[in-house]
């Protein structure tokens, strides 16, 4: 398992996320973001997750 990170921000740059978590691959972790981003009602604001090998697996402006 890889160790990928979920960050979500306000439109002024502060972080409202800054949260690692765990995924066999790119599509369960795009899975697992997008979820916990639901969760916490932050899937309409700017928010991102990138793999150990920093690619960008979820982003979205």
């Amino acid at each position: 398992m890889d160790t990928y990170k979920l960050t979500a921000f306000k439109p002024d740059g502060e972080k409202l996320l800054d949260e690692s978590f765990q995924a066999t691959n790119d599509d369960e972790a795009k899975n697992i973001g997008t979820k916990m981003l639901a969760e916490k009602n932050l899937i309409d604001h700017t928010h991102r997750c990138t793999s150990p090998r920093g690619k960008l697996v979820l982003f979205h402006p």
